[in-house]
């Protein structure tokens, strides 16, 4: 009988649910009580008007329960923008209907702005003004999620509706990472949104936070920036009071000139040509994004590990080509050597030990930024082993070339120390790098 019901849901047969009724007065409510779909959603799913309201005289209580999915009826019907669907049920519910959460704390008006169904949305406001403060599990409004689904007539919509209202503080809301909707509009370098939003005759633009700080310490101008910017977006900000994260919050960490070498750096005179070129590439960490810095160590990681293991295989002065082992009545000329070991070890031990010590250095120091800047991706496990491998590779080649076993178990007591003290070190010395500069800061 259920599932007769649920065909009858599928294809709006309003008679076929008349005479299952009738056969089975108790039908309605066997279904509320099974883990069967409710029929009131598959009506609303398919659009069939005519059954929803058949459906709601007879039961008016599906229009309050959710389905498997976490949604009641009301979340489906504004997700499908059938406005004449979501009229029926605010009939039943209203108020109340429009504030039901399903999954991840999201309300019907929440599922009207994701689609943007403007009639929907018109239609949601008028039963429940206060919904157009709700918020998503994530911390989203109705307006963060018109911009992150870009849907800027369904954005236009709310604005209009909450300075009507005088509700405009909902527009500086933040969501769980701090963004205001001035933030992801920023982000995403939504124009018509920013434009809409500093429009004189809406009456709201004193109200809106222009300087608001996320969670990361960013303006709205800073995440602009940050994401390559844009002129003409940057212009309408600034204009506005818009100004970069130093200008607000002067606790930052920033670099700052030592007083005492103002005298040497000549601060009022003109700067010069290698000196604005010098600025004009230097890493500005408001400007660029963390993952472009990391992806340009990686390129210069790989590419001094690249160079110091090809050293090895082809040392200063390449490799001696045969065995000589002179006789004691004959001048060592050359010294006595073996096939495929280093020449430069061979004739000057200190050069090639400062060669070994510090090619080693740029090596195992790549080897840890990649380990380093790859920490968190996937496929941890094969990364390191392709590490450790290349790691190994290098030592029997740097104990294949040198002269001596002496000099051999100095590597490799060199290359043990160094890949366990390279990580700590360079610890130590950034902390105690940011502990100076925090030092120099005025008190």
């Amino acid at each position: 009988m259920e599932k007769l019901l649920i065909e009858a849901a599928k294809k709006g047969d309003v008679e076929k649910l008349n005479n299952l009724i009738k056969d089975d007065p108790f039908l309605l409510r066997a279904v509320a009580l099974s883990d069967e779909e409710n029929p009131l959603h598959i009506a609303c799913i398919r659009g069939h008007l005519d059954f929803v309201k058949e459906l709601l005289n007879q039961r008016p209580g599906f229009a309050k329960e959710l389905s498997k999915d976490g949604f009641t009826p009301l979340h489906v019907a504004s997700s499908c923008g059938d406005v004449e669907i979501v009229k029926e049920l605010l009939k039943v519910g209203g108020f109340h209907l429009c504030l039901v959460k399903g999954r991840e704390k999201r309300i019907p008006l929440h599922c009207a702005v994701s689609k943007g169904r403007v009639e929907v949305i018109t239609e949601l406001l008028s039963a429940c003004l206060n919904s157009v403060a709700e918020v998503t599990a994530r911390g989203e409004t109705c307006f963060h999620l018109a911009v992150k689904n870009n849907q800027f007539d369904a954005f236009k919509a709310l604005c209009e509706h909450v300075v009507s209202f005088g509700k405009e503080d909902v527009l500086n809301k933040k969501d769980e990472q701090g963004n205001t909707v001035l933030h992801l509009a920023s982000s995403r370098k939504q124009y018509e949104v920013i434009d809409f939003l500093m429009d004189k005759d809406l009456g709201y633009k004193g109200k809106l936070e222009m300087n608001s700080l996320n969670k990361n310490g960013l303006t709205p101008l800073d995440v602009l920036i940050s994401q390559g910017g844009d002129c003409e977006i940057e212009e309408i900000l600034s204009s506005y009071g818009a100004t970069r994260v130093q200008e607000t919050n002067p606790f930052l960490e920033i670099p700052i000139e030592n007083p005492r070498d103002e005298r040497n750096t000549g601060r009022g005179r003109p700067k010069s040509a290698s000196k604005k070129l010098q600025e004009y590439f230097k890493y500005d960490k408001i400007k660029e994004s963390p993952s472009d810095a990391r992806n340009t160590l990686l390129v210069i990681a790989v590419l001094i590990a690249t160079a110091t293991y090809q050293a090895v295989l082809s040392p200063p002065g390449g490799v001696w080509q045969d065995d000589f082992s002179p006789d004691n009545n004959v001048v060592k000329t050359p010294p006595r050597h073996t096939a495929g070991k280093s020449v430069m070890g061979t004739q000057t031990a200190i050069s090639f030990g400062l060669f070994l010590i510090f090619n080693s250095v740029g090596f195992f120091m790549s080897l840890h930024m990649m380990n380093f800047l790859t920490n968190g991706l996937p496929m941890q496990f094969e990364l390191r082993v392709a590490l450790f491998a290349l790691f190994a590779t290098y030592d029997v080649c740097m104990v294949a070339i040198a002269p001596s076993g002496m000099i051999s178990v100095f590597f490799v007591a060199v290359s043990v120390v160094m890949s366990l003290v390279v990580p700590m070190l360079t610890k130590v010395v950034r902390d105690h790098n940011k502990w100076w500069r925090r030092s120099e800061l005025p008190a």
